[in-house]
């Protein structure tokens, strides 16, 4: 089963979230980066070609032997697929079109969603933006792992468990940690997503279907592309709660990698986010991931590390029980 993970309950901190006052020190010292600020003039048409080859590809790999099109379903819609959730996830700051036109946004969003199988573009966008603004939130922020979590995967083997199954988690988490009045746009999105799975179902095929539904969860699990999950906010290092990757698969990630850049400057899309790094190097002087392998490698096997490993703002359950205890005796 593995070595027992020694954390048992999250780091917390009392301070504000730290992206907005670096935010503030930056843009005074370097208000150049305001240049950056903006909309992809790509992204438009990259996520419909994206999209195009997906659905073309699940046509011809439906096609081979039950092996290849599981190995495909990992290896080829896995990587596309989390290519296009984290298209989506651009999408959500609005920077495929820019703010002043939030339904297109909201459109190609949903473009990008069609191979994923699961309606998520506009869900994600809604409990994102919170993400955002109140990182390490005790209830807002969604992006950490829940108490429950922390209690069922505590040792090598149910982490590896949790990380092949990390879209699951991170699909039913809100729901039980936060969950939100349904938008109307949401019922569009599963109504949009649901008729393109009969549309590749009935015209496509079955297997076609399987192979890009596959694709989702694969690609979104034990995969190298997933390793952007734990390494953005997981605390590798005590104290440190955001991390950027500097790797290759940046290239197939939107610069999702970049991460610290991202969160300091959410509106500087992803083609220009290594511009930040550039003008302001020493704000970045920390420590980094290059392999998203070996943050998954790690996150599994080392007994420091796991569920609980997140920082958190706000009292502790043990913090809370204490202050009860106290109440009581007074």
């Amino acid at each position: 089963m593995g070595q027992v993970v020694s954390t048992t309950d999250f780091q917390y901190k009392y301070d504000d979230e730290p992206h907005a006052t670096r935010r503030k020190e930056m843009l005074a010292k370097y208000p150049e980066i305001k240049n950056l600020f903006g909309p992809d003039p790509y992204m438009k048409w990259l996520v419909p070609l994206i999209v195009t080859f997906q659905l073309v590809s699940a046509y011809y790999v439906a096609q081979l032997p039950g092996w290849a099109i599981f190995f495909l379903s990992w290896a080829l819609a896995g990587t596309l697929n989390h290519n296009l959730s984290l298209a989506m996830h651009e999408i959500s700051h609005n920077l495929a079109f820019g703010h002043s036109s939030p339904m297109m946004n909201r459109f190609i969003g949903f473009v990008a969603n069609i191979p994923l199988c699961v309606p998520s573009s506009i869900t994600f966008k809604k409990y994102h933006l919170d993400h955002h603004r109140y990182q390490g939130d005790n209830k807002l922020d969604v992006d950490i792992p829940s108490h429950l979590e922390g209690f069922f995967f505590y040792n090598t083997f149910t982490k590896l468990i949790w990380v092949i199954l990390q879209p699951l988690f991170y699909s039913i988490r809100p729901l039980f940690v936060h969950p939100k009045p349904v938008e109307t746009l949401e019922i569009f999105n599963t109504i949009w997503t649901i008729s393109w799975n009969w549309v590749i179902y009935n015209f496509i095929g079955g297997w076609a279907l399987a192979y890009l539904g596959a694709g989702t969860l694969l690609g979104l699990g034990l995969h190298p592309m997933a390793g952007h999950f734990i390494s953005e906010h997981y605390t590798f290092v005590k104290g440190q709660e955001t991390y950027s990757y500097y790797g290759p698969l940046n290239y197939l990630a939107w610069n999702v990698g970049y991460h610290n850049e991202h969160h300091d400057f959410p509106y500087v899309s992803w083609s220009r986010l290594p511009k930040i790094r550039e003008i302001a190097p020493e704000y970045y002087q920390m420590p980094n991931y290059s392999s998203w392998s070996w943050v998954l490698y790690k996150y599994i096997t080392d007994p420091e590390i796991g569920p609980y490993s997140r920082v958190k703002r706000g009292m502790s359950p043990a913090a809370v029980a204490a202050a009860g205890g106290e109440k009581k005796s007074e």
